[in-house]
């Protein structure tokens, strides 16, 4: 069965590329602005973007015909409150963004929509409780600089020198935090009849 990594994310990459299964990776072409703008709360945002990766790779999938096919499509949502922090984009934004959350507990929320030709969507919703240490401005201006997380939510990696700003990290799944949770897709994939390991 083909399998389809619904993101050209470098970090969902990597993590599925863990499980040591065959795949490709694809754009999506959802609109994420449009689906923000319609003032859903962080969570419903994650799930509805992963769902709507998860299907346009899909339908493209369908019309090219072929073999069987399972894509997957997941989003990431940096929720401080009611308020959804994006990628930063600049050092700027990224410091602005790491000031908001300093010494607050956060949340991370990671959704996952597995779609198949073989049956029913499955939907997965991870989060993530995070609280930031009390750093002043000279901290967050030397973390930003020396991992320069523009392309993060919330504008830090846990995976390299980010763990050091917190304090406490609560999460089911580690894995989740990065931008794919494993445990639930690892599951789902063998039900699917993947074979894992």
């Amino acid at each position: 069965m083909r399998l389809v990594l619904a993101s050209t994310s470098p970090y969902r990459r990597d993590l599925l590329a863990r499980l040591r299964l065959p795949f490709e990776q694809r754009a999506p072409g959802v609109d994420e602005d449009a689906v923000k703008a319609l003032g859903l709360a962080p969570r419903a945002v994650a799930e509805q973007l992963a769902r709507a990766k998860a299907e346009a790779v899909l339908e493209e999938l369908r019309a090219e015909g072929g073999e069987p096919a399972v894509a997957i499509g997941s989003d990431q949502v940096c929720a401080a409150g009611d308020r959804i922090l994006d990628k930063p984009g600049t050092r700027a934004r990224a410091i602005e963004q790491l000031a908001a959350l300093r010494g607050r507990t956060h949340e991370l929320i990671t959704a996952v929509c597995v779609a198949g030709t073989d049956g029913p969507p499955f939907h997965h919703t991870d989060v993530a409780r995070l609280t930031m240490r009390d750093l002043d401005d000279a901290a967050l201006a030397r973390y930003a600089d020396a991992d320069e997380p523009f392309d993060c939510a919330g504008s830090y990696k846990l995976e390299a020198l980010g763990v050091a700003l917190f304090e406490r990290i609560d999460c089911a799944d580690h894995t989740a935090i990065v931008g794919l949770p494993l445990v639930a897709l690892s599951g789902e994939l063998a039900r699917r009849g993947f074979r894992l390991p």
